[in-house]
């Protein structure tokens, strides 16, 4: 028998693993970390939530559940990071469950560390890209502690996941009519499975659970401010795991953050996902107007290669690589100037940037107006423009004379 730490959300999977883990003769102790997962509930309500699937997890048969509040842990060792780099997969995905993964494997090494464990558990399955996440982050932090993975072992189909849940006494949420599979942060909400896997068919609304349909959606826009200290957000003096969970209502209650997305998984195969990210999304969108106005050309141009490999890092991973804590000091010196205010408008699903400003901003109206108080030497770009073609003339010559 082993004393197995198993990650533990008390939704579908988790439970059906649970039980099977526990018929098998071992003996596990739930883990359960409050990442901000109850639908952008706080306080009490979220300390509730969490504290009914530590209920589940004992009600089921583990030896022990720890629920652990994560939320700030969360935002400042992740999220942050990951923020500096306008973390997105593909273009899109701000990786809102990639990002927990990691600290997830911690936990469990944690946790495996604090009861003696042997072994830790996952309830991801084959397909899946959490599955190398959270087996490489363990790996990386303790490569003795053996990695279970029964859904991969014993592959589990979800109409037969909730067949054995039913036959089991196992509470679950999905159904045949609903059987999506939900996963949750401060950072977004990913939803996967049922007729969304069909990427033909539109996202039904009953998918959706932080962002409001279109008719229900203000008609009247409204506008906040994003306050920066050195790349760290701020609004209305909030920051930390509060202001994500506030912006999550907020940017919700108008729209903001759905995404549907053709995506490439780790292992090869595509898969069909819906994301929720409001908080996100407004997010970098300030944050990114505010990189424009305060950072060189050449560093904006250099990050946006930097930003696309740390979004492919995390995706992968690939979170305890060398390389990106190589971008992460690179992201720290260049946010040592990110300071400022960017004003965002909410509006029918859509997070627009209509004003920036900041104590280092390298804009400077006098050389780029067109008005009376212009300041720009024109004449300077004689000089410019026939150095830049210099190239370009001698090109032409040796066209002309090997075209002889």
């Amino acid at each position: 028998m082993s004393t197995i730490v198993l990650a533990y959300s008390g939704g579908l999977d988790t439970s059906v693993l649970l039980k099977r883990l526990l018929l098998e003769g071992n003996d596990v102790i739930a883990l359960t970390a409050d990442l901000g997962e109850s639908d952008a509930a706080t306080g009490d309500a979220a300390a509730a939530a969490i504290g009914a699937i530590s209920a589940k997890a004992r009600a089921l048969g583990a030896r022990d559940a720890v629920a652990l509040d994560v939320r700030e842990r969360f935002f400042h060792e992740y999220v942050l990071p990951a923020f500096a780099a306008n973390v997105r997969y593909e273009g899109c995905y701000p990786l809102s469950a990639a990002l927990s993964r990691p600290l997830i494997a911690a936990l469990l090494v944690e946790t495996a560390r604090a009861y003696g464990a042997d072994a830790v558990a996952h309830g991801c399955t084959g397909k899946g890209n959490d599955q190398v996440r959270i087996e490489l982050g363990v790996r990386a932090l303790d490569p003795n502690l053996t990695v279970r993975a029964p859904l991969r072992e014993s592959p589990l189909s979800r109409p037969d996941a909730i067949t054995f849940a039913a036959e089991h006494g196992i509470p679950i949420a999905q159904s045949a009519a609903k059987p999506y599979s939900i996963d949750a942060n401060l950072w977004g909400r990913s939803i996967e499975a049922g007729v969304l896997e069909d990427p033909w068919v539109a996202p039904p609304e009953d998918a959706f659970g932080w962002t409001a349909s279109p008719q229900d959606r203000p008609s009247t826009a409204e506008e906040i401010v994003v306050l920066f200290r050195e790349g760290v957000p701020l609004v209305a003096g909030i920051s930390g795991a509060p202001l994500l969970a506030r912006l999550n209502a907020l940017g919700g209650m108008h729209g903001i953050g759905r995404i549907d997305l053709i995506e490439d998984r780790v292992i090869g195969l595509k898969s069909r996902e819906l994301y929720e990210a409001p908080a996100a999304t407004i997010l970098l969108a300030a944050r990114e107007a505010l990189e424009r106005l305060v950072l060189t050309r050449d560093e904006l141009r250099f990050k946006a290669g930097v930003d696309r490999k740390y979004g492919e890092l995390v995706y992968d991973g690939l979170w305890h690589s060398p390389l990106r804590a190589a971008f992460d000091a690179f992201n720290a010196v260049s946010s040592v100037r990110l300071s400022g205010e960017v004003r965002v408008r909410l509006y029918q699903g859509s997070a627009t940037v209509v004003g920036v400003r900041s104590p280092f901003a390298l804009y400077d109206e006098g050389l780029a107006t067109y008005g009376a108080g212009d300041r720009f030497d024109h004449h300077a770009a004689d000089g410019f423009i026939h150095l830049a073609g210099l190239p370009l003339d001698r090109l032409a010559q040796v066209a002309a004379v090997t075209a002889g």
